[in-house]
């Protein structure tokens, strides 16, 4: 036998070998023969949806226990809403193990992310997402979440003693701050000072809701020594009328003036002043 026909049956030879084994891990056969029937679900799933992720491995496991691609079933299953990291598995001999690790929702980040326990931002990617959650509206980059989340914790316990709860914050791009107090009141804070002046309006907040029996509204912080409130139902047009002194003599469309007594440490309202700015001490951001 020549050396060609030597080596072209050496070729015939493994190529009988191979092209089986090729075949079964490619899919191409064996499906049948050693098919993939039990999905296993590991983790405490709470959010993710079982019926998307049997869907997302399913297209894998139909190629039979030897061609199933993890890489791609797990990379699928991580793209869900609410995996935070997965982990895809087979075991001999039908067996398809799927671990998940759930994103633990802390707050709304903007229009279409959340924020986790842990600090990632994740995409909302049309999750149900809890009622419960704060929102944070924050114009700035993803560097400020601790800022973010620490004047949330403290301006939460500050407001808790009243049974009142942070449920928005705000921060533009110039760093300046805004609450929403689950009471309906929006906290203009600003750029500076923001928890010394959250502390203050905190401590007077109890005095001030008994003083008046409407609901407050609006409270703007940006003053050296005192803030504005705004009472009743805050409306667009009631702060126009009031802000010129003319017309909207109703009690609930009208920002009355509340400054802070520096020595003995309350709140005196200002008498027969409607005004929306401070005559002694000016405005900050």
């Amino acid at each position: 036998m020549s050396a060609f026909l030597r080596i072209a049956a050496w070729i015939i030879a493994v190529a009988l070998v191979v092209l089986p084994v090729v075949a079964v891990l490619e899919g191409w056969i064996g499906a049948e023969r050693w098919p993939l029937r039990t999905l296993r679900i590991g983790g405490d799933l709470k959010r993710v949806d079982e019926q998307k992720l049997r869907a997302a491995v399913l297209p894998y496991a139909r190629n039979g226990f030897f061609a199933i691609r993890l890489e791609d079933a797990q990379a699928a299953v991580a793209k869900l809403p609410w995996v935070e990291r997965a982990e895809v598995r087979k075991r001999w001999p039908d067996v398809v193990e799927v671990r998940i690790v759930e994103h633990r929702p802390f707050a709304r980040w903007g229009k279409d992310k959340l924020l986790s326990e842990d600090g990632d931002l994740f995409p909302l990617a049309g999750a149900e997402v809890p009622g419960s959650l704060p929102r944070f509206d924050v114009d700035a980059p993803a560097a400020r979440i601790a800022d973010v989340v620490a004047l949330y914790n403290e301006a939460s316990e500050m407001f808790a003693p009243e049974g009142v709860r942070v449920r928005e914050v705000s921060l533009d791009r110039r760093g300046s701050w805004s609450l929403l107090l689950s009471n309906g009141v929006r906290v203009v804070v600003g750029s500076q000072e923001a928890r010394l002046r959250l502390a203050r309006f905190a401590r007077l907040l109890p005095g001030l809701l008994a003083q008046n029996p409407q609901r407050l509204a609006r409270a703007d912080l940006r003053y050296t020594n005192g803030f504005a409130l705004t009472w009743g139902d805050g409306t667009e047009a009631g702060s126009q009328a009031s802000a010129g002194l003319a017309g909207g003599s109703a009690p609930n469309r009208t920002w009355r003036l509340a400054r802070l007594h520096a020595l003995a440490g309350h709140v005196f309202q200002q008498p027969n002043g409607w005004s929306s700015r401070f005559t002694t001490h000016g405005a900050t951001t």
